[in-house]
């Protein structure tokens, strides 16, 4: 049996930064890992999906903008197969990488599924739910197994007719028609990716807008922007019965009173994700859950001594660049070098489809609900050079403040590279920055990131270009 001062189950992006973090700080650790290393987001989530949305993105606009910027070709042929070769090639790199650093900062890492054997110990099993093939011992254990793709009840996935996120990103076949269950992050994305390859697709969503929780503003113009695309969006749409049909599937919503039954080729559901801890063991030692996520405090701690817990299997905000700061706050809550608890109002969250959307911080509504007055500023993209110039106009940034002292609350963004100009916003919040400090900030002439200036300047009385 190895001994270790760290045992960590699950090397997606909050047990692989966990790991590594804990090796500068002097640990010794063990990660375990049945899959491979960097978990669903970079093998079957956010890296894979990124790649897609990259060729979707590219074959649009060679296809629908091309003559229009002068470039002129015969008829664009299609490799959807290669598509998707390109996307795992990209998560695999990725993955070795990862590896990589594991042997750079001395992590062992040891292939197989972790289960929780008694105070202390990990039996690790060659295939889940198998027979221990070796034990793992360590001082402390951090639990980051995360999460999968949840199922309507009555909805089973086959994984051809009926389709989660992780089918859809290795299937090489392009269907004629789809329906997507779920309007969040991940049904818009593919909503985009499957439609720009020419799919009919129809995106259902509960709730009364896409992106359910986002800025209402930018969830209405993500709407419209769908819809232009050819995107057939309903919200406000209760699925009450999904089955197969024949060579496909038949969906019955209920929306605003009214009965739609839809006839597709596949079925994407895209309802959410729910924590993997089902086998670990954590009745053995008594760790308390709640709704099926781990409880634990600000310091990451469960209620049993030296096991932690991080990430998706903790719960909401689901999000992977959570889970790598929860990973490096909780190792250094256990050697005594942080007090800070993690923030998670600055937290951005973005969506990769085009328009892309992103957002940190409080809305309008979050505001009030807190009791703070605030003021708004937006700035269209069509009013901005660069946005006009590389034709994507669609979209504003729209920034909250609070109206007495113009500190940034917040800051909701659709439009081209709307994930990445969110940092700036993002550091604005965590830096208690203001409106006032960004108007004053000269931004590059032309950048897109003038669209957050120009927002600013809206809330102090000085907008130049709108």
């Amino acid at each position: 049996m190895s001994e270790y001062d760290l045992a960590i189950v699950g090397a997606g992006p909050g047990g692989y930064v966990a790991a590594i973090r804990a090796a500068q700080l002097g640990m010794r650790v063990s990660v375990i890992e049945g899959e491979r290393a960097g978990g669903v987001c970079l093998n079957w989530g956010c890296i894979p999906s990124k790649a897609i949305l990259r060729s979707a993105e590219l074959y649009r606009t060679l296809v629908t903008e091309g003559s229009e910027h002068g470039i002129r070709a015969g008829a664009i042929e299609l490799d959807y197969p290669q598509v998707i070769r390109r996307s795992r090639a990209v998560a695999e790199r990725l993955a070795r990488g990862v590896e990589s650093l594991f042997k750079k900062n001395g992590i062992a890492l040891v292939k197989g599924w972790g289960r929780i054997e008694r105070r202390g110990v990990v039996a690790v099993s060659s295939e889940p739910g198998g027979s221990a093939v070796t034990e793992i011992k360590a001082r402390r254990l951090l639990i980051a197994t995360g999460s999968t793709d949840r199922m309507l009840a009555g909805v089973e996935r086959d994984g051809r007719s009926v389709l989660t996120s992780r089918d859809a990103l290795a299937l090489t076949e392009l269907p004629r028609s789809l329906v997507i269950i779920g309007g969040g992050a991940v049904g818009v994305e593919f909503a985009y990716i499957y439609n720009a390859f020419g799919t009919e697709v129809t995106l259902l969503e509960m709730e009364g807008q896409l992106l359910p929780g986002s800025d209402p503003e930018v969830a209405g113009e993500l709407s419209r922007s769908l819809k232009r695309q050819g995107i057939k969006v309903m919200t406000g749409a209760r699925v009450e019965a999904a089955k197969a049909s024949g060579e496909g599937v038949e969906v019955t919503a209920l929306s605003q009173s009214a009965k739609a039954t839809i006839g597709a080729e596949r079925l994407l559901v895209a309802v959410g994700r729910k924590p993997l801890c089902e086998d670990l063991g954590l009745d053995c030692l008594g760790v308390e859950t709640e709704n099926g996520f781990i409880k634990v405090n600000r310091r990451f701690e469960t209620n049993c001594e030296g096991v932690f817990a991080i990430g998706d299997v903790i719960g909401p905000p689901l999000l992977a660049h959570v889970a790598s700061e929860e990973g490096i706050a909780a190792v250094e809550f256990m050697v005594g070098r942080r007090e800070r608890a993690v923030d998670y109002r600055r937290i951005p969250a973005c969506t990769y489809c085009q328009p892309e959307v992103a957002s940190v911080g409080l809305t309008e509504a979050g505001a009030a609900a807190l009791g703070i007055e605030t003021v708004a500023g937006r700035f269209p993209f069509r009013a901005l050079g660069k946005a006009v110039a590389i034709g994507h106009a669609e979209g504003f940034v729209k920034i909250v403040a609070d109206r007495e002292t113009h500190e940034v609350l917040g800051c909701h963004i659709i439009g081209s590279g709307a994930t990445d100009m969110i940092a700036e916003a993002a550091l604005l919040c965590a830096l208690e920055g203001t409106t006032t400090e960004v108007a004053h900030t000269v931004h590059a002439h032309p950048t897109l990131s003038e669209a957050l200036m120009e927002a600013a300047l809206a809330i102090e009385g000085g907008s130049i270009n709108f």
